[in-house]
């Protein structure tokens, strides 16, 4: 027999001590939001995945300029362009050039820029307004036209910066040749590379800068802690996502560097002593028609791409399952 508990006039019965619960419903994720996502996955599906299944197929073939004008089919050779490519020693020259260049230019952009946003952070309204015009006038300038200037800069006959060194006493750079020699190339290449990337990270990492409280920063001066405390222990902690975020941005441009290497070799420089992985590309499919190897040479660096960003992505997914 079932009893009812009242608490007076009009209210709710109490059902009995043993009672089971009232099922629970569920409730139904709306789908609107998934088919709003229809469209743009189709559209990185057709926009991407498609060229990634060509250079999949075209990898696997024999493809070269008569398969390209469609004068005879292309032959289907399995793992043989991968095992041609990569059992040369000149590519993994490239690849070990390459990741070294992309590393070197992607931390000290990331360094550099850092260093101008905590001196953005310190200086007062019009330097910093004046700093930030410059950065952006830097960025903005047209890559071809910034590659232009920083050549006539180092050119060996009329350069400014041969110029300044004489002036100073080192005679030895009077019409010393930058791009002659791979060291001195790639100095310049990092010039250019690390100054075009600099304004990226220096604003990206100033606006994160702007979230860290000057009151805690105010107290932790006032308890005795040092600059270099305050920044490794406060202020680093707080702007480190947006900091990673950009080194790995700059890692995944850097390792895909063409254009700027292959103005400077342009210049005169040795083009096989100065290739980086976007270059040989160039030089395989566009120089030596083998389409096919170029293919797969670009599926290897998409998937030296993703080892390289690995890292940042695990600690990602660590951070959203904590």
């Amino acid at each position: 027999m079932t009893t009812t508990a009242t608490g007076g006039p009009g209210a709710a019965p109490v059902e009995a001590a043993g009672a089971p619960p009232p099922p629970v419903r569920r409730r139904r994720r709306p789908r609107t939001p998934y088919l709003l996502l229809v469209p743009a996955v189709a559209v990185l599906l057709l926009g991407l995945g498609y060229p990634v299944y060509w250079q999949v197929v075209t990898s696997m073939q024999e493809f070269g300029l008569a398969q390209q004008f469609g004068t005879a089919p292309p032959e289907f050779v399995g793992l043989a362009n991968y095992v041609e490519i990569f059992t040369s020693d000149v590519v993994w020259v490239v690849v070990a050039r390459s990741v070294a260049f992309c590393l070197v230019n992607a931390f000290l952009a990331v360094g550099i820029g850092t260093l101008l946003a905590l001196l953005m952070k310190g200086v007062g309204t019009a330097p910093r307004l004046a700093l930030q015009v410059a950065l952006l006038l830097a960025w903005a300038m047209p890559m071809v036209a910034a590659v232009t200037v920083w050549k006539w800069l180092f050119d060996w006959r009329q350069g400014v910066v041969n110029w300044l060194l004489v002036q100073i006493g080192l005679g030895s750079f009077e019409n010393h040749n930058w791009l002659a020699q791979p060291l001195s190339f790639f100095f310049v290449a990092t010039v250019i590379v690390t100054w075009m990337s600099v304004p990226f990270v220096a604003l990206s990492v100033y606006a994160a800068l702007t979230q860290v409280s000057d009151e805690v920063l105010e107290a932790a001066a006032l308890d005795g802690a040092s600059g270099a405390k305050r920044f490794f222990y406060i202020i680093l902690p707080i702007v480190r996502p947006v900091v990673s975020i950009v080194l790995l941005l700059q890692i995944i441009w850097d390792l895909r560097v063409f254009a700027q290497i292959r103005l400077l070799q342009d210049a005169g420089a040795p083009v096989s002593e100065t290739n980086l992985l976007g270059n040989f590309i160039y030089e395989l499919g566009i120089g030596r028609q083998d389409f096919a190897g170029a293919a797969a040479v670009s599926l290897f660096v998409l998937a030296l791409t993703i080892v390289l960003s690995w890292p940042y992505v695990r600690t990602l997914l660590k951070e959203d399952e904590s």
